[in-house]
Parts: C-alpha cells; structure tokens; sequence
C-alpha cells in the first residue's frame, strides 16, 4: 500500500511546483492595476465575463483587448477609445458617465492593459 502513496506524492508535490512557478512568473500588479481590478470585478465582470445577468447578447470578452489593433467593434484598440465607450456607452453597453473618475478611468485602463490576469 505504501508503494502506491509515495508517487502519488510525487506526481502532486511536482504539480504543486508547477503551478507555483506559473504563478510567480508574471510580475506582480501595480497599486493603479489592482485599483482597476477592483473597479472591473465590481463594475464590469458581471457582464463580460460572469453574464449573471442573463444577456441574450454576450457582451465581448475583454482579454487582452489591447494585443489586439482593434476592438470587437472594429475600432482601434487605443485607451481613448476604450475610455470613450465605457463612458458614453455602445450598442446594448450603457453609459458610464459620472461613474469614474479620471483616476479611477485611468487605473481600470491599466488593469486592462495586463490582459485581464
């Protein structure tokens, strides 16, 4: 029996390695970066990326938007055109206007910019 528990071990200890070093290998997030983490879980998460609100229209997965030269609107990929839409609202996306502050606009572009992570 204890032959079977030793690899076990093993196998988990080598994962369990694993996962740390992916963890560590991105650089940790700026007080402004975890600032707009804070305003994406409460502001924006729930759309695009949770929908717990039962859309019939999936709102645009917002990773790594900014790798990209456009957005799924077709518009460039730029922070003043990104600030533009949350703020004055697209399509079925309302507006955000009085609801961020320039610093606040300015800390959920840079989580933005981290693809989301």
């Amino acid at each position: 029996m204890q032959r079977y528990v030793r690899p076990v071990l093993v196998l988990l200890s080598a994962s369990a390695a694993l996962a740390l070093s992916a963890c560590h290998s991105q650089p940790a997030l700026t007080p402004q970066q975890l600032q707009g983490l804070a305003l994406y879980e409460s502001r924006c998460a729930h759309c695009h990326r949770d929908n717990d609100l039962a859309l019939k229209k999936i709102p645009p997965d917002l990773h790594s938007m900014f790798q990209r030269k456009t957005l799924p609107s077709g518009a460039p990929a730029t922070d003043a055109e990104v600030a533009r839409v949350v703020l004055q609202g697209k399509g079925m996306m309302p507006a955000f206007t009085g609801r961020f502050t320039n610093e606040q606009m300015a800390a959920l572009l840079a989580y933005l910019h981290t693809g989301l992570r």
